[in-house]
């Protein structure tokens, strides 16, 4: 009898370890590549430094999906825990709660330029844009050009590195459909990474492999489908794996340009005009038992390039190793090779602590250490005509059998970890025999209708 072939993953983020513990437990072998030597979780994976755990963002788990909300529970039946803290905007030396209604921020900003803002508001009501194109549009809409111009602009810039006039409005459902608020979120005890540390556990319970330190270098194919992938580690050891099918959560460019023999030239092209957003973490200790009681704040100041502010001792208290002190997560977005990106680690400490000090969260003594953390290519950006782009190479990989791509990063899709989660559910069931298409999941997680 011919041997089975596993079932190949690239990537141990969310997606990827979705898929592998939904083929396990359905009886099937996987073997899953992770480039990182160190976690699982990709973009969702909990750094530890002397203690202290943080993110790469604060990921809450929210989701209109019940088989979502049942895969959690069952992967971290007794860590998954409601989060009650509110999330924040920080605006002017204030602090607003988030959703915020117009005539809350209109009224802090003093009578003339408040009554200026509502009229803008009732304007862009009254006579909105259409059709909404970009994301400048949509914010026009949604709040009035004042306020776009005074409170958005500028933070929306900072997360996607170009004007919001030059940004599809189809980042707006994303955007739109985040938890804030009342809505109820959940949060592991010791952060996302906690979750998908348990979820890729369950996976090697059942002697299936999870290997960390193997970067994909080359996807071989023929006329068959895909054959095998080969990779190396950082010690430079190559290594080579068959399999029946493949999914990946690579970057659509890692996985295009890995093909060998290469994609075709408007295939190569598509590819190489996708933009992502890096992320660069700078955690805060400071020597203070609570500087703000919002789990997050987005900073809208033109004058700091931080874009949020995590607590995470408000997400967790189990997030921080000593209760009199706090942890924030000073975020910067940035592009790999620009300034930021190239920034030392020391250089960027030094920045957060000066902004954190800045914006009035601390005072310099009372910043006791700081931990850097980096995440390539973890914001897929919607530019001019990248739904062009994406199509092109949407028909051209719906041609292989065997390679599904799935998840944020493979699909270029700006989605919180419940959708990724969700494609690759649907991968799973393509591979049973379903015929799904992993590109039109809604952006809240619901399921799209089958191609068949």
């Amino acid at each position: 009898m011919p041997t089975i072939k596993p079932i190949v993953i690239m990537g141990a983020g969310p997606a990827g370890l979705t898929a592998a513990l939904e083929l396990v437990r359905a009886g099937r072998e996987v073997i899953v590549w992770e480039a990182d030597p160190s976690y699982v979780g990709g973009f969702a994976r909990t750094v530890q430094a002397e203690g202290y755990r943080f993110d790469l963002g604060g990921h809450a788990f929210h989701t209109k999906s019940a088989e979502i909300m049942e895969f959690w529970r069952k992967a971290l039946p007794d860590d998954f825990m409601p989060c009650r803290a509110r999330p924040g905007l920080y605006f002017r030396g204030k602090r607003l709660d988030l959703p915020f209604h117009v005539r809350t921020v209109a009224f802090s900003l003093g009578f003339v330029e408040g009554l200026q803002c509502c009229l803008s508001y009732l304007r862009a009501r009254a006579k909105p844009i259409r059709p909404e194109e970009n994301l400048a549009q949509v914010l026009i809409n949604r709040y009035g050009a004042r306020l776009y111009q005074m409170l958005f602009k500028a933070y929306y810039e900072k997360i996607f590195g170009q004007p919001c006039d030059q940004i599809d409005a189809r980042v707006a459902k994303t955007l739109f459909t985040a938890p804030m608020g009342k809505a109820r979120i959940y949060y592991p005890r010791q952060g996302p990474g906690q979750m998908w540390e348990s979820v890729a556990n369950r996976v090697l319970e059942r002697n299936q492999p999870i290997f960390l330190d193997r970067k994909v270098q080359t996807v071989h194919w023929d006329e068959t489908g895909v054959t095998h992938i080969t990779g190396t580690n950082r010690a430079g050891e190559f290594f080579q794996q068959e399999g029946s099918h493949f999914l990946s959560s690579l970057t659509l460019p890692e996985l295009l340009f890995a093909l060998d023999p290469p994609p075709p030239k408007e295939v190569a092209d598509a590819a190489r005009l996708l933009r992502y957003r890096s992320i660069i973490t700078v955690c805060l200790v400071v020597n203070r038992p609570e500087v703000f009681p919002e789990r997050l704040l987005t900073i809208n100041d033109p004058t700091a390039k931080v874009a949020n502010i995590q607590n995470y001792k408000n997400w967790s208290p189990d997030m921080v190793t000593d209760a009199a002190t706090t942890s924030l997560g000073m975020e910067y977005f940035c592009t790999e090779g620009d300034n930021i990106w190239n920034a030392t680690d020391y250089d960027m400490a030094q920045l957060a602590i000066r902004e954190a000090v800045q914006l009035g969260f601390a005072v310099e003594s009372e910043i006791r250490d700081a931990f850097v953390a980096r995440m390539a290519r973890a914001v897929p950006i919607y530019g001019p005509k990248y739904q062009l782009h994406l199509e092109t190479i949407k028909q051209w990989v719906g041609l292989f059998a065997n390679l599904q791509p799935i998840g944020r990063p493979g699909l270029h899709l700006f989605s919180p970890q419940d959708h990724a989660m969700m494609t690759a559910l649907l991968a799973v069931r393509n591979i049973q025999g379903g015929n799904f298409d992993c590109w039109k999941v809604e952006a809240d997680a619901t399921l799209p209708a089958s191609k068949g």
